[in-house]
């Protein structure tokens, strides 16, 4: 993780989301870049691993729009939030708790982004409670798990944040828990419903319709979160 802190850039791109041309070395990969999805996952993962990545976190403070969450077309005008670009920011928040320590302006941001999904019961529309079936950007259905999310959202990683932030499940999640009980195959396992574009670094051997050893992880551990944590 040190090679990646002293030698990968963003090629390009200060700090201020200004072009300079590929031959510009650009910023040190953990100062991250413009685009508060891709920040959140660069400040989780560095989080993670212990590197320092204050100048996300405080960008993303920053940009958390009124709704209490966050979207990458947001310097374009959108005044509401995305749920894609939502929990990558409330992952790369929680991260920087987990590993720094809490900070009051840190929490009180991260619980106001959770809000935002618990408030829309994870998947549905603020304005009518009907499903948001899938992505507006296209593709993607969030009833549908797959592995890894990359920057896509779905009703399992939404879930799985609440147990790692140690939420405690109140009636807005009973739908969506209900969605995932409702996976589980006769063998007890969940499959991998879709498969997102990506390069993986290691293979493995989980196509689409087949049982799936991480949502089948995630999907117990949110299992059990609930029924510890309900009335």
């Amino acid at each position: 993780m040190n090679r990646v802190r002293d030698q990968v850039k963003w090629r390009g791109w200060d700090e201020d989301g200004i072009w300079w041309g590929w031959e510009w070395e650009g910023n040190p990969f953990f100062a991250g870049e413009v685009e508060p999805c891709i920040n959140g996952q660069v400040a989780a993962s560095g989080a993670y691993f212990g590197q320092n990545v204050q100048r996300i976190v405080d960008r993303l403070l920053n940009e958390q729009l009124s709704d209490g969450g966050w979207n990458c077309e947001a310097h374009n005008g959108s005044p509401r939030s995305s749920f894609n670009t939502t929990i990558c920011a409330l992952e790369a928040l929680l991260e920087y708790e987990l590993a720094f320590g809490s900070r009051a302006e840190v929490t009180e941001s991260r619980l106001r982004g959770q809000e935002y999904l618990l408030d829309r019961r994870l998947f549905k529309r603020m304005s009518t409670g009907e499903v948001i079936e899938r992505d507006r950007k296209g593709g993607t259905v969030w009833t549908r798990f797959s592995f890894p999310t990359w920057w896509h959202y779905d009703v399992l990683r939404g879930l799985d944040y609440l147990r790692k932030a140690g939420a405690t499940p109140d009636e807005r999640v009973t739908e969506a828990i209900e969605w995932v009980e409702s996976k589980r195959n006769s063998e007890g396992r969940w499959l991998l419903e879709y498969q997102h574009p990506g390069m993986m670094p290691v293979e493995l051997n989980e196509g689409e319709g087949r049982a799936s050893r991480w949502i089948t992880l995630r999907a117990l551990r949110v299992l059990n979160w609930y029924l510890a944590g309900s009335p």
